[in-house]
């Protein structure tokens, strides 16, 4: 536990040409016509994250972090829901990703006092860290507190000191294959009743507090989550609204079908359910509120319900039984979703407080009653992504679920994006006037400006440029190409380049796995300050697909058992819709190559080394694929666009084979304006070792790059190749700055671009450049990528380099068509691997590896990514790409699985 600022190291390789000043000159330029002269991305500058500045912290989502009063960071992973005891002494918080399920903290010193978990170093062990979305509930009187987890709770007696003792399990039965993924939980005065929602079911029960029986059972709306009792009355938000009716367009959120939009797959409805405990025969009542609500709370005859996905506070006057008003949580008139509010408390002299999560903010209004409309005062900046808020006495106190992001203090030589924190922060509620002040440090923090959103009026006549200043202004580039990848730093690929920022200690997949990488880098721009935001894959493909991870998602990473990437579940789909959504209604047309599918299907023999053999045959002769793949996605308007036999997520696949499904399409049908591909092998795990699945990954790009710039349509393209999320590996700025390439005629050729750029401003330049109106509010602050692009056009194509690692070691049994024997390399070029063979002192503990790999579901038709532990991922891949010898940065020893600093299995991050 510490309470601390985190300073950046004072370290920093600098070698930029003279073109980085012209990098500079050229955003000037473009910010001038726009009139956004201090939008997101540009007022960072060269700042990297964790660098502490006069506005505060740079973090990976273009925010600064620096909050109003104190803050205490928490090092023990991220904060999922937390409880104040009834006295006001302690604060429990269930966390995720971190070395525990619950912490116990001591409120008067600021100390976490307990850790609670499955791990053999937590203070109290219980049989599972995984946690739910809603907090763990103290009895009235204190004396015992519960915790939500995936098959029921977890029930603890508190001691005198306030610490927790005697874990007893109060299981909620599955029904069918739905596990209970209980909600919040909320006592009868007398404590003897404890009402539960049961999220997985669409259901609440009410359970004896002594024995756990289940004494009644009431079935509610879908996704049920917050609750509150006033009188003998509960109140349940129902994150899913309410029940499908019959030949209604629904979406599967975990096995019920939800309303849903036909277009974007999105959630139509969210209600309250309304439960008379005193009369349980009496029918359940339901509530029209806004989409996604989560929180409920009551006080002073109103249940206040935040409505995430809505950007708004339903008020219901508890004496009418209805909403009476609907307050705005929209302070930036730019946009009008991608605030998030996701809790709410008003103090005594008559203060609603609503924290608003993907803003970092608290907003302050002024209420006095439900009829009687509040008004908004301002903001009061919070840490990352505020997600809990009550008030001990008069000191408001708000739990943050990413505190200071992956800035966890660890014996590495670099950091990780599970490097996790969290935080409280803790404030007197000012006067109106200091809220009013600090609600411009909220709007800097944020980026937002006037003007951020431009649009052009009727017919536009502005001269093309390669990022027009205006949406709907020409561009000259009409084809963009957007590559996903997976899971890799920029240490990882890129610090062995002295051009950049980078450290070769740390760099695992260098030039000689990764050339074509190193080839684009030096001919079309390196940049070596672009951050991934989220810390794994169901964070990373939702900032891509929908430049946000909505909080269903964020709030979920305790458990993840209703989904993981949120493809097919509806709750994890923002109102606003996707990039390919707004390419649409923007009039241009989409291909997508395997991002965000959710379905897929092989024919048999269609094994690793079978399509290996088969994308050499479809290179040589042109020859159709002997195995073709079936795909597809539960969202309309993404199944509509998905081009078959191109392959989701699933390792057993190469990447030269997807790279030739869609090289067939490209010669055939040519580009559509807008083109999303999946090239996952470079998260490894799967039969190839680590630097071979690396060196496929590599070798699909460069190809698919070389045939697009020998084209016709290379005149006017612009390909962007990201990392979903940078979280299996080390870098020693920060564990979310990742390697990413801006490929074009237009784009600066042979420069060191080291601006601040993220994935979020990538997705702003590619709505730029297609005239796509920005999603939510974080990518219509962000200022697109002008600086790296320029209007002077350098058509000189890319040839693809041969790969120099071969791309079938470690896989056995070698393909029908032999192994892969890569060209001679250039004369200077250091050796590249040319055997995965195990040395015989280390061949047991490579053997339990192996076993370990096995388990992981990073193969075959149920793949998923990130199943396996990260820390366990990382050393798999490290031991691999050296020789089984040397230790991962910061260990003392090379570590079979089990002995893994932080391993447990599965991941939290599973679906199963």
């Amino acid at each position: 536990m510490q309470v601390t600022r985190r300073r950046r190291s004072s370290e920093k390789v600098r070698r930029l040409s003279r073109r980085s000043t012209l990098v500079t000159a050229g955003i000037a330029v473009a910010l001038g016509v726009t009139g956004t002269a201090v939008a997101s991305t540009y007022q960072f500058g060269t700042q990297q994250v964790a660098q502490d500045t006069a506005r505060g912290q740079v973090i990976s989502s273009d925010q600064y972090l620096k909050p109003y009063g104190s803050r205490t960071v928490i090092n023990d992973g991220k904060i999922m829901s937390s409880t104040v005891s009834p006295d006001g002494t302690h604060l429990a918080a269930a966390v995720a990703d971190g070395d525990a399920a619950l912490v116990i903290m001591d409120l008067a010193t600021g100390q976490v006092k307990q850790k609670i978990g499955a791990n053999a170093a937590d203070d109290l062990r219980i049989s599972s860290s995984a946690v739910g979305q809603e907090g763990p509930a103290y009895s009235p009187d204190g004396k015992y507190l519960w915790l939500g987890q995936a098959t029921g709770y977890t029930k603890f007696t508190v001691t005198a000191d306030g610490a927790l003792a005697d874990p007893v399990a109060v299981p909620i039965p599955t029904a069918g294959s739905q596990q209970a993924l209980v909600g919040a939980a909320v006592f009868s005065p007398d404590g003897s009743t404890v009402y539960a929602a049961v999220n997985g079911q669409n259901k609440v029960v009410a359970l004896d507090a002594a024995t756990g029986t289940v004494r009644q059972s009431w079935a509610v709306g879908n996704a049920p989550r917050g609750l509150a009792l006033v009188g003998g009355t509960l109140y349940v938000s129902n994150e899913g609204g309410r029940p499908a009716r019959a030949g209604e367009t629904t979406m599967n959120s975990y096995g019920t079908q939800v309303p849903a939009d036909p277009d974007t797959g999105a959630a139509t409805t969210g209600t309250v359910s309304v439960i008379d405990t005193a009369n349980p025969s009496a029918a359940v009542r339901s509530i029209d509120v806004g989409l996604h609500p989560t929180a409920v709370y009551a006080k002073k005859g109103a249940v206040f319900v935040t409505n995430t996905a809505d950007n708004s506070v339903s008020v219901i006057d508890t004496r009418k039984g209805k909403v009476v008003q609907t307050i705005a949580t929209q302070p930036w008139p730019e946009a009008k979703v991608g605030y998030e509010p996701d809790a709410v408390t008003l103090t005594d002299d008559g203060r609603l407080l609503v924290t608003l999560g993907r803003a970092n903010a608290v907003a302050v209004y002024r209420y006095k009653s439900p009829q009687e409309p509040a008004s908004y005062v301002g903001l009061l900046p919070t840490d990352y992504f505020p997600a809990e808020i009550t008030t001990v006495g008069k000191q408001v106190v708000v739990s943050n679920t990413r505190g200071i992001d992956a800035r966890r203090p660890t014996t590495a030589s670099g950091h990780g994006t599970h490097d996790t924190t969290s935080s409280l922060t803790e404030f007197t509620l000012p006067s109106d006037f200091v809220v009013r002040a600090q609600t411009a440090k909220v709007f800097q923090q944020n980026g937002w400006t006037p003007g951020s959103v431009t649009t052009a009026k009727g017919t536009s006549h502005a001269k093309p440029l390669p990022v027009p200043a205006r949406l709907g202004d020409p561009s000259t580039i009409k084809h963009v190409f957007l590559l996903v990848k997976e899971n890799r730093t920029y240490d990882q690929v890129y610090g062995d380049l002295p051009q950049g920022n980078g450290n070769p200690a740390l760099t695992t997949f260098g030039a000689n796995v990764t050339p074509n990488q190193h080839a684009l880098a030096q001919q079309f721009g390196l940049y070596d300050n672009f951050y991934d935001i989220g810390t794994n894959s169901a964070e990373g493909h939702n900032w891509l697909m929908q430049s946000d991870n909505p909080e269903y998602t964020e709030s979920s990473a305790g458990e993840y058992t209703r989904s993981y990437d949120t493809e097919n579940d509806v709750l994890g789909h923002q109102k606003s819709g996707f990039i390919w959504t707004g390419a649409q209604a923007a009039g241009k047309s989409v291909k997508d190559f395997g991002e965000f599918q959710s379905t897929e299907s092989k024919p048999a023999g269609a094994t690793w080394q079978n399509l290996y053999c088969d994308s050499r045959n479809m290179a040589a002769t042109g020859a159709q694929t002997e195995y073709p793949i079936q795909t597809g996605s539960a969202i309309p308007s993404l199944n509509k666009v998905s081009v078959q036999g191109f392959p989701m997520f699933d390792l057993d696949v190469p990447d030269i084979y997807k790279e030739q499904i869609w090289q067939q399409d490209f010669e055939k049908n040519g580009p559509a304006n807008l083109n999303m591909f999946w090239f996952s092998n470079d998260h490894t795990g799967g039969p190839a070792n680590a630097a071979a699945e690396v060196a496929d990954n590599d070798l699909a790009v460069g190809r698919m790059v070389d045939e697009i710039s020998h084209s016709k349509y290379w005149k006017d393209s612009a390909i962007f190749v990201v990392e979903d999320d940078s979280q299996n590996g080390l870098d020693h700025v920060d564990g979310h700055r990742a390697p990413v390439q801006v490929i074009s005629p237009y784009a600066r050729h042979g420069t060191v671009d080291s601006h601040y750029y993220t994935q979020i401003t990538m997705i702003r330049t590619v709505e730029q450049i297609l005239g796509i109106h920005p999603m939510n509010q974080k990518d219509s602050a962000a200022t697109p990528m002008y600086g790296a692009f320029t209007a002077k056009a350098d058509p000189t194509p890319f040839t693809a380099v041969p790969n120099r690692t071969s791309l079938t070691l470690g896989v056995s049994p070698t393909p029908s068509c032999g192994p892969d024997t890569p060209a001679a390399q250039d004369a200077d070029a250091a050796p590249a691997p040319t055997s995965a063979a195990v040395p015989k002192a280390k061949q047991e503990l490579a053997a339990q590896w192996k076993t370990w790999a096995a388990h992981q579901r990073l193969t075959g038709a149920h793949a998923v990514p990130d199943y396996a532990n990260a820390e366990q991922m990382n050393r798999y891949t490290w031991y691999q790409t050296h020789d089984w010898t040397k230790p991962y940065p910061g260990d003392r020893k090379v570590y079979p699985p089990a002995e893994v600093p932080g391993a447990y299995l599965p991941s939290p991050e599973s679906d199963g």
